[in-house]
């Protein structure tokens, strides 16, 4: 907002809004997990910024990741993994895709600038298909961390159905997911014990059985292997598909 337009709102507010309204534009600090409260593209992934971030790599890095790897980032957002994964593969080896380019641009412009790697390649690019051929290269290994979440099975098979193809022959594709672990709601709501996530069976944030997932695995030539528990502050479990 220019001068104008603050001297404008002071001389039409009493002293005591003004001041509140003051206070709720000053810049916040970050909070306990250091997320800023004030940066949208960081809210819009879900917030919690430094702790998945820091999960997610760490995991893939005990997975095998090398920095030689090609790594498919499927669902990337504003790279609050992919920071991370930026830094350590080799330059170029990052592809990053999402269905929202204002997240896209935020993590390229925003993220990878303060992190100090704005002169990294990083292939992002904007689709809402799960179309990985575009990308022209086969990979290593794929991550959708909170992917499968928001989507209805039909659309994890689409997902599914392109990883297949883009995966080197002993390629790994790491997704998480809501679990129903006892299949007790099936068509009832889900609260999850770790962090108090409430998930359905038929509207975002999905919840599945994992047998769902063997099923659709099964359909497009891949297995997958049930990993569980990977310290998710929210309670999503992992899984691995790998060709047949």
């Amino acid at each position: 907002m220019n001068t104008r337009g603050r001297a404008w709102i002071r001389a039409i507010m009493p002293p005591i809004l003004y001041s509140a309204y003051r206070q709720w534009r000053r810049p916040r600090p970050a909070d306990q997990n250091g997320d800023s409260q004030i940066e949208s593209h960081r809210r819009a992934v879900g917030g919690v910024w430094d702790e998945i971030g820091e999960l997610q790599f760490d995991f893939m890095a005990q997975q095998g990741l090398r920095p030689d790897h090609r790594l498919l980032d499927i669902g990337c957002g504003s790279l609050r993994g992919g920071v991370r994964f930026v830094r350590y593969l080799g330059d170029g080896h990052y592809y990053g895709i999402d269905s929202q380019q204002w997240l896209l641009d935020a993590g390229k412009r925003i993220e990878l600038a303060r992190a100090g790697l704005a002169d990294r390649t990083a292939h992002l690019l904007c689709r809402d298909d799960f179309d990985f051929s575009v990308f022209g290269v086969a990979f290593d290994y794929a991550i959708a961390q909170s992917v499968f979440t928001h989507l209805p099975w039909n659309s994890i098979l689409r997902c599914l159905v392109n990883a297949q193809k883009a995966l080197k022959p002993e390629g790994r594709f790491y997704a998480t997911f809501f679990q129903d672990k006892t299949g007790e709601s099936r068509i009832s709501p889900l609260t999850h014990p770790i962090g108090g996530r409430v998930t359905y069976p038929d509207r975002d944030p999905y919840h599945y059985e994992f047998d769902v997932f063997e099923e659709l695995a099964r359909r497009v030539g891949l297995k997958v292997d049930y990993i569980g528990e990977w310290n998710h502050p929210r309670d999503q479990m992992m899984m691995v598909f790998a060709r047949r």
